[in-house]
């Protein structure tokens, strides 16, 4: 499993005109299956997300993960994160895993994170989605598991 996560002050998800989900500060979480994840692997990436310290505590300082700070989470499946760029222009995505897989791991991803305490809002699977974020910092950090 991948992610590209963002923290946010806020940010939304539209498909054709229409906003289907949002959140105030927290993260915005870019998930992508790849070939051969596991349930268990989505709920351990759920947890590194929910346990990432990089929220600022009373000092200023990058100490404070989304469950301490009450954060919620908007979890949009990216399956451009598998992209290989290695053989020129144009991106192969054959490492991502298959639909039926990625869909089943994007919520498992977040149904695990919803299980421990985070308020999650999602994007469409495999929906023309245009994403609204305001980065905070901006910190932007890459999670693999």
């Amino acid at each position: 499993m991948r992610a590209l996560v963002q923290r946010v002050s806020q940010a939304s998800v539209t498909v054709a005109g229409e906003r289907i989900s949002g959140i105030g500060p927290g993260l915005v979480a870019l998930v992508c299956a790849m070939q051969g994840d596991t349930e268990d692997r989505a709920e351990a990436l759920a947890g590194r997300i929910a346990r990432l310290r990089i929220f600022r505590d009373e000092a200023g300082r990058m100490n404070r993960s989304l469950l301490d700070t009450g954060g919620a989470a908007l979890v949009v499946s990216q399956f451009t994160l598998a992209a290989d760029t290695s053989r020129g222009n144009r991106p192969g995505f054959s490492a991502a895993a298959d639909p039926a897989t990625g869909v089943r791991l994007y919520e498992r991803t977040a149904a695990a994170l919803a299980d421990l305490g985070v308020p999650v809002a999602l994007g469409r699977f495999g929906a023309d989605m245009q994403v609204a974020l305001v980065n905070d910092g901006p910190v932007t950090i890459w999670l693999e598991t």
